[in-house]
């Protein structure tokens, strides 16, 4: 079992910065992988960054050269660096990890609860 928090989310100025963490905690052997989604007002979810088991960090095209996400060695912190934020990146921001379980193996999602970041003048 894993759990996940979300925390450093806010009101900021367009162009601003801020800088997200998910901490987990419980099982960490378990997680297979992990990313950032987000959720803007009256939209559905959008995948914004995801951090493979092997290193490899993707990012959605819209937050590309702006946002940095980076984990340690454990998976116990992963940081989304958010800079020159838009209006439009104005959302909750979910941590979403994938624990390996079974027998028979498989895939299981974990999510937080999010953090709200308003990017308005």
């Amino acid at each position: 079992q894993v759990e996940l928090e979300e925390s450093g989310g806010g009101l900021v100025q367009p162009g601003g910065s801020l800088r997200l963490s998910c901490a987990a905690s419980g099982t960490l052997f378990s997680i297979y992988d992990m990313a950032w989604y987000r959720r803007a007002p009256g939209k559905g979810r959008e995948l914004v960054s995801f951090l493979s088991k092997g290193g490899t960090t993707n990012y959605t095209e819209s937050v590309k050269g702006r946002f940095t996400a980076s984990r340690d060695d454990a998976w116990s912190t992963v940081t989304l660096q958010m800079d020159a934020l838009k209006p439009e990146d104005t959302a909750v921001y979910y941590c979403r990890a994938r624990l390996v379980v079974g027998p028979p193996r498989g895939l299981r999602e974990e999510w937080g609860p999010g953090t709200l970041v308003t990017v308005s003048s």
